[in-house]
């Protein structure tokens, strides 16, 4: 009977720990992105110099990204310059499963 309980509660686990990085990555773009970028699967940006995040998600290898957040990312948009942004870990893998579920929508 321990063992199945034990089961239980680690399968069910599983589940609200990936609802916690869905969320968790819906917070980061929301906060970090979409003050320029269209962070969702139809509409422009806010700012017309930043592409929305489907555009990036779908041209760029998403290893790359996650690497280029992790040593700071900085990107100029011509006058305007996007903001150097150094994501930790668990950021990262957050805003990596948002690109992730962005690009398979």
């Amino acid at each position: 009977m321990i063992r199945i309980l034990a089961a239980l509660l680690v399968l069910s686990a599983a589940p609200a720990a990936a609802q916690s990085l869905r969320a968790r990555g819906e917070a980061l773009v929301k906060a970090k992105c979409a003050p320029c970028h269209a962070i969702g699967r139809t509409g422009d940006s806010p700012n017309p110099k930043s592409p929305p995040l489907r555009a990036v998600a779908a041209k760029y290898k998403l290893e790359n990204l996650e690497e280029a957040f992790a040593e700071g990312i900085v990107v100029g948009h011509g006058a305007s310059q996007m903001p150097e942004f150094e994501l930790d870990p668990a950021q990262i893998d957050a805003l990596m499963d948002y690109l992730r579920r962005l690009r398979a929508r």
